[in-house]
């Protein structure tokens, strides 16, 4: 876990975030033990913007990667996914144990499921 939270803590000094100040780095390890990170990338359309796990999560899907074991996430403050974020990762990873990590160093683990209790799916469409 270590090589995973120190690619969100490098990833988090890509980030670009000239509205927010807010700058977010999150890595994710495959099932093989491949670690794929990303970061957010602001854009003046706020709407157009992505976050860091968001980013990480279709690179890893653009590069053939299928199967997580585990996301970090780094922010200044700690900070969870948002909502949007906490459905991708549900939809693309299921259960998987998310840690933050704030600017001190401070992490938290969360699992998947903590942070989006009565998840929606593709089992409950029709």
């Amino acid at each position: 876990m270590k090589k995973l939270i120190e690619r969100a803590l490098k990833m988090r000094g890509l980030a670009r975030a000239p509205y927010s100040n807010y700058s977010v780095g999150a890595a994710v390890i495959t099932e093989a033990g491949i670690i794929i990170g990303g970061c957010n990338v602001e854009n003046a359309s706020y709407g157009l913007s992505i976050c860091a796990e968001r980013s990480t999560l279709f690179t890893a899907i653009a590069e053939n990667h299928k199967k997580f074991k585990a996301m970090a996430v780094a922010t200044e403050n700690g900070g969870t996914p948002c909502g949007a974020c906490r459905q991708v990762i549900w939809e693309l990873c299921g259960d998987i144990p998310i840690i933050t990590i704030d600017a001190e160093g401070k992490e938290q683990q969360f699992s998947s499921k903590e942070l989006l209790p009565g998840a929606f799916g593709a089992e409950k469409l029709p």
